[in-house]
């Protein structure tokens, strides 16, 4: 026979411990591939050299299959365990946080409940104000209505509008039901804002007051005849204008005069100009008579003047350039001697 004991013809014999261990390591390779991403294992480290590393177990294997048979044996297991329990003893102890369990209470809800709205105003403060009723013939026997306010904002039923809010009240096992109110501050005093639950009649009552908004008291008034120029501010309110300066002649200006700089402040006057032209006029109609000149003072003191029409002419000026020098210039020859 030319098969070995225990095999079935055709199946080319029986394989061996060896074969049987190759075969089954290979299996778990292709599965721990699919199952396992070998990118997401910090210890995994391929060389230089092409073989790969466990940063662990410090261990050299030369395919990723036999890394992923390393990872699931004794030796990589009991390290991972010493790493977990060594990282947890250093790691500082943190206080855990107090969590409270709410339990939340489901109930059917019956509908909603019947309302009466009353609105109201105060002659005396000028205060308007609502009264709410809200019956609850089917509320439970322990339970209470409770309310409150909602801006507009939170509510995901309409668009928003900040001129409005609402209040809302609700008591189990009725829906809840909510009122739009205007967003005006409400006036929370004792008097004024109180709720009250009677368990006899089954009836919830709240009534509220609104603040009166101050007069804007402070806001510039307009001009009377609307003819404000751009960029000057409006006068005060409740000034009265200067009364106008008497004795004016008409068709002048009411307005007050331009105001001068302070004394001491001006600066000295120009002399007259003197080039070119007669000086002006002095105010009192006449020149001021020129000073007396020193007498008996200096080389001049001998200096008596004349009549100018008595002093001989003056000769003429030099021909030429100014600066130059005249030339004296040579007489002819005699052409004829």
């Amino acid at each position: 026979m030319d098969r070995e004991w225990g095999s079935k013809p055709g199946s080319g014999g029986a394989a061996s411990a060896q074969n049987e261990a190759i075969d089954r390591r290979e299996r778990l390779r292709r599965l721990a591939l699919e199952t396992i991403d070998l990118a997401k294992d910090p210890y995994f480290m391929r060389n230089h050299l092409g073989s790969y590393e466990c940063k662990l177990c410090l261990t050299l294997h030369n395919n990723e299959g036999n890394y992923l048979a390393h990872t699931q044996g004794k030796r990589h297991q009991t390290n991972l365990a010493k790493r977990a329990a060594r990282e947890a003893k250093d790691a500082p102890v943190q206080p855990q946080p107090h969590k409270r369990k709410v339990a939340l209470k489901r109930s059917v809800k019956i509908g909603r409940p019947g309302y009466r709205v009353t609105k109201q105003f105060d002659p005396e403060t000028k205060q308007r104000s609502l009264l709410f009723q809200i019956e609850y013939p089917e509320i439970e026997d322990i339970a209470k209505p409770r309310h409150r306010f909602m801006s507009s904002y939170e509510q995901r039923v309409e668009s928003f509008d900040k001129k409005y809010q609402f209040l809302l009240f609700a008591a189990d096992p009725y829906e809840i039901i909510a009122f739009k109110v205007p967003s005006t501050e409400i006036d929370k005093s004792t008097p004024k804002f109180f709720s009250h639950w009677d368990p006899d009649s089954k009836m919830f009552t709240l009534q509220l007051y609104f603040k009166v908004k101050p007069p804007e008291a402070n806001m510039p008034q307009p001009p009377a005849n609307g003819n404000a120029a751009p960029g000057v501010p409006p006068p005060p309110p409740n000034v009265q204008p200067p009364p106008p300066p008497q004795g004016l002649p008409p068709g002048a200006p009411s307005g007050n005069p331009p105001r001068g700089p302070p004394p001491g402040t001006m600066p000295p006057p120009l002399p007259p100009l003197m080039a070119n032209g007669p000086r002006p006029m002095p105010p009192g109609g006449s020149f001021p008579a020129p000073p007396p000149p020193p007498m008996n003072v200096g080389p001049m003191s001998n200096f008596t003047p004349g009549n100018p029409m008595d002093r001989p002419p003056l000769p003429p000026p030099p021909q030429g350039f100014s600066g130059q020098q005249p030339r004296a210039h040579p007489p002819p020859p005699n052409m004829g001697h």
